[in-house]
């Protein structure tokens, strides 16, 4: 009896999302609720889970395809349950010479046992254990075969330690960066087959192109941009910020925050305390437009811009200013975590009321953020460096970071948003205001 596989609801108002790798093959085992295909949406990436156990059948679509919600994409043989266990052996078996080949390494003193555990770098794909094999996606098995390394040497970073084709990128370009010893070949008969020879390096003087379709998450984030810029009056304002009260307080209490909480004390608790304080003075800062009316909000609810490796995304801190200072570092480790594992769901993107983006942790010293529409304005942090200022007539080296917000002009004034911006300053260079409220 066969099963279709249908594409899931993708969230509110997506329609579609585009089919970006298969993690199983036709012939493979399939365990109930397990991800067989990876969808990416306009937000996040999805997995499509088996709704039966059993084996992999057909696919009825291709890596790149957009794919409707509820269309079917693969159908699975229930009765092909009891079988399930040989199944995947086969489609293991298959691969392995191919993937070998292209390896053209052997290892006969380590067969049989887990590369990955041992740290040999020199066994090729062939001989890792079957999970390894079989959980290679298409996309992940290209990019070992192309960059030629081997997968069993590198730390997943997917849902349940899955390898994926950033991971082999960045093991690739660390091995360039940082290249190993070579090993010792083995030596009599066991020698013959010759290690495949790396791509050719460009010749002197050789220009060279790659074109790469943009990703759906991509072509998403560059609408989005670019309609704020088309429709919000947008208008920077900047300020900077002693941050010497805050570095203080984190080195007396980070280890007993850490010792209490289980997570490091970092700045982002105080900044979105300070800003849930200073929406209280200027509420139209974390305010919305919908048509021609202005919507008030009296909670905050706060996007924190997050890099994952297919591009920006702002999951949201929902009731931040409820939210103590370790419950707000929790849930910002959480969401950077998931991020860059790709588990992210559109539900922890939906809504925001002000948004929070720190390019400081990449270096950046000042920017001019844009805004997340229909939010109404983004604080922008940057990097913290020594810088000479004036304290009390004296000239003295103090911790400095610029801030910047952007702002609806069509909603918040100039004096509200320069009013914003140094009530946050003001908290953050004396966070005693932020426990008496002031």
């Amino acid at each position: 009896m066969a099963t279709d596989v249908q594409v899931p609801a993708l969230g509110e108002s997506i329609t579609e999302g585009t089919l970006a790798e298969w993690l199983k093959k036709p012939g493979e085992a399939v365990k109930v609720d397990e991800p067989i295909a990876s969808l990416e949406t306009d937000k996040v990436s999805v997995e499509v889970p088996s709704p039966v156990a059993g084996v992999l059948t057909e696919q009825l679509a291709q890596e790149g395809d957009n794919v409707a919600v509820g269309a079917v994409i693969a159908r699975i043989d229930e009765s092909a349950t009891a079988g399930a266990a040989a199944a995947p052996a086969p489609a293991a078996a298959a691969a392995a010479p191919a993937v070998a080949a292209a390896e053209a390494t052997t290892n006969p003193a380590g067969a049989g046992e887990t590369p990955a555990l041992k740290g040999d770098t020199t066994a090729p794909v062939a001989e890792a254990e079957e999970d390894h094999v079989t959980t290679l996606s298409p996309a992940v098995r290209r990019a070992v075969l192309e960059y030629h390394v081997d997968p069993t040497s590198i730390r997943g970073t997917g849902k349940d330690g899955r390898l994926t084709k950033d991971d082999v990128i960045a093991a690739a370009q660390s091995q360039k960066a940082q290249p190993a010893a070579e090993a010792k070949a083995p030596s009599g008969p066991a020698a013959a087959p010759a290690p495949a020879q790396p791509k050719a390096p460009a010749a002197a003087g050789e220009r060279r192109e790659e074109r790469v379709k943009m990703s759906r998450l991509r072509q998403t984030i560059a609408k989005r941009l670019k309609d704020a810029q088309n429709t919000a009056a947008m208008l920077t304002t900047f300020n900077d910020v002693d941050m010497s009260a805050v570095i203080d307080a984190r080195a007396r209490y980070k280890d007993l925050f850490e010792k209490k909480h289980g997570i490091r004390l970092g700045f982002m608790g105080f900044f979105v305390k300070a800003c849930a304080l200073a929406a209280r003075d200027v509420p139209s800062v974390n305010a919305s437009l919908d048509g021609d009316e202005i919507v008030y909000h009296d909670y905050l609810d706060v996007s924190v811009a997050v890099s994952a490796p297919k591009g920006l995304v702002v999951p949201v801190v929902r009731n931040a200013d409820r939210m103590s200072f370790a419950e707000i570092e929790k849930t910002i480790a959480d969401f950077g975590k998931r991020a860059k594992e790709g588990t992210l769901g559109i539900e922890d993107m939906q809504g925001g009321t002000f948004t929070i983006s720190n390019g400081g942790v990449f270096g950046s010293l000042l920017s001019t953020p844009i805004i997340n529409p229909p939010q109404s304005a983004v604080l922008g942090m940057h990097r913290i460096e020594e810088r000479p200022v004036v304290k009390d007539g004296q000239i003295v080296a103090r911790p400095m970071m610029y801030l910047a917000l952007s702002y609806d002009h069509r909603i918040i004034d100039g004096r509200e948003a320069v009013t914003y911006l140094v009530r946050v300053k003001e908290a953050i260079e004396d966070p005693t205001r932020l426990l008496i409220d002031l």
